[in-house]
């Protein structure tokens, strides 16, 4: 059973995913945080950057974008790049940390069936498409179809349509471009001229396919702008769309709530006893498969290749579930055999094919790693959802209490050593790291080496790591 859930609040949107009860995938829009990626504007060359063949553009964004122009995919033949240049780029990453977006200059345009790309010439066939007489039949209604010095991708949803269903497609798209273009000329930059359709939209043309049992929203305006467009793509599937109107939250009714509640924890249990641990990075994200208590009932090599083989399938899981984009190591148990690190290669290979986002099992490298990459655009719903800790800074930790112990006597043994002072030391700190070091006495030590007296002031509202010393010499 496949399930599409969409739940509609003023707030945000949300959408998921269900095959045979799991969540497989989740997707999440707020006004005050819409994406970027698919948006085409027409933008102002602000910077260039010969060492790294590199430019950053105005977009209208907070950030300036970046585009890349090394590789002649995104500059035109014989073009030298200057700054106050003026031409249209398209977002192919959400700005991220410190970083602004991602542009290109080679366009893509999204329909139903097919993917457009005005200036890029080539063809390609969805790689989920596995029926070689049907990609083969797909292949030559591209090549028939393509218009001249543009390129086609043929998208899963073409997957049995007939011709007509393509043509429109492509002329839709065509004539989509031609208006772009047009606008291009008239606007001035930076300016939007061309917005990638909400999370509603993409519900219908990305994911209700022929496989998808039914689904279900709970916002009637959303309901119907489902229909009329499902109507005109695919009306075979229009009586799948259904109109929730239970009195309890429609996320909450179908488990959902408490699946999405678990994508902040770093550990994620298995089945069998054994857990992953998943933390992420600037540069990438790393998972460590652990056995926890699983023990099994065979040999340690046959247990180790089972543990890695159930966790493998929660790992392609989480990664789409949690949409980690880039670069994803995963430290898999340890084995033995070339027969087994293939077969696990084999079955992450064979999960991966589920996943829209590209998404390639690179190898094993020499020192048990498996490495897997995985194309990043939109933000992921984990840094929508979350932002990060203002106590530790992101960190995952903040200083013990010992620590801010030891740099207190730090301080005032530097302080004492340029100054002594007769009326002793006022010490405000955090009332929890306060206890902690009238328990292990720490203060009272200190105050006995150096002769002084030092007294501790409980503030609730110092962050664990502040503190204020305070002496007669100030």
């Amino acid at each position: 059973m496949k399930r599409i859930v969409v739940e509609v609040v003023p707030e945000e949107t949300r959408m998921a995913l269900i095959e045979d009860d799991r969540l497989i995938a989740a997707h999440a829009e707020r006004p005050a945080h819409q994406h970027l990626v698919g948006n085409i504007y027409k933008c102002r060359v602000q910077n260039v950057l010969k060492g790294i063949e590199a430019a950053f553009v105005d977009i209208g964004a907070k950030k300036n974008a970046f585009l890349y122009i090394g590789d002649g995919k995104d500059k035109v033949k014989g073009e030298t790049i200057h700054i106050g240049q003026s031409f249209p780029v398209q977002v192919t990453k959400d700005a991220w940390g410190t970083k602004g977006p991602s542009v290109t200059r080679t366009f893509s345009l999204p329909g139903r069936n097919v993917v457009l790309m005005p200036n890029a010439e080539r063809i390609a066939i969805s790689h989920r498409i596995a029926d070689r007489d049907e990609r083969y039949r797909l292949l030559s209604l591209a090549k028939k179809l393509r218009p001249e010095g543009m390129g086609i991708i043929v998208r899963t949803a073409a997957e049995g349509e007939s011709e007509k269903a393509l043509k429109d497609d492509v002329a839709y798209l065509k004539h989509l471009w031609e208006m772009l273009m047009a606008r291009s000329r008239l606007l001035a930059a930076p300016s939007l001229l061309y917005r990638d359709a909400d999370l509603i939209i993409r519900t219908i043309r990305d994911y209700m396919t022929d496989d998808v049992d039914e689904l279900i929203v709970d916002d009637r305006d959303a309901y119907h702008r489902m229909i009329d467009l499902i109507s005109y793509l695919s009306p075979e599937l229009k009586e799948r769309v259904k109109l929730y109107d239970g009195a309890v939250p429609l996320f909450h009714a179908y488990g959902i709530d408490d699946e999405m509640k678990t994508l902040r924890n770093r550990k994620v249990m298995l089945p069998s006893g054994g857990f992953l641990v998943i933390d992420r990075t600037e540069a990438l994200t790393v998972i460590d498969v652990n056995t926890g208590s699983f023990v099994g009932r065979d040999n340690l090599a046959d247990t180790v290749y089972k543990a890695n083989l159930e966790a493998a399938d929660e790992v392609i899981r989480q990664i789409r579930l949690r949409d980690i984009g880039g670069i994803i190591i995963v430290d898999f148990i340890d084995m033995d055999t070339d027969e087994q690190k293939e077969g696990l290669l084999n079955a992450l290979r064979e999960k991966v094919k589920s996943d829209p986002t590209k998404t390639v099992i690179v190898d094993i490298t020499p020192l048990g790693l498996v490495e897997i990459t995985r194309k990043k655009s939109r933000h992921n719903v984990q840094s929508l959802f979350y932002s990060s800790c203002p106590c530790c800074d992101g960190r995952g930790y903040v200083a013990s209490p010992e620590t801010v112990g030891v740099l207190i006597s730090r301080d005032i043994r530097h302080i004492e050593s340029e100054h002594h002072s007769e009326g002793g030391y006022d010490v405000e700190l955090n009332d929890k790291v306060r206890l902690a070091l009238i328990e292990r006495k720490t203060m009272e030590h200190l105050a006995n080496e150096l002769s002084v007296k030092i007294r501790l002031t409980p503030r609730s509202d110092f962050h664990p790591e502040r503190y204020v010393i305070l002496s007669d010499n100030e």
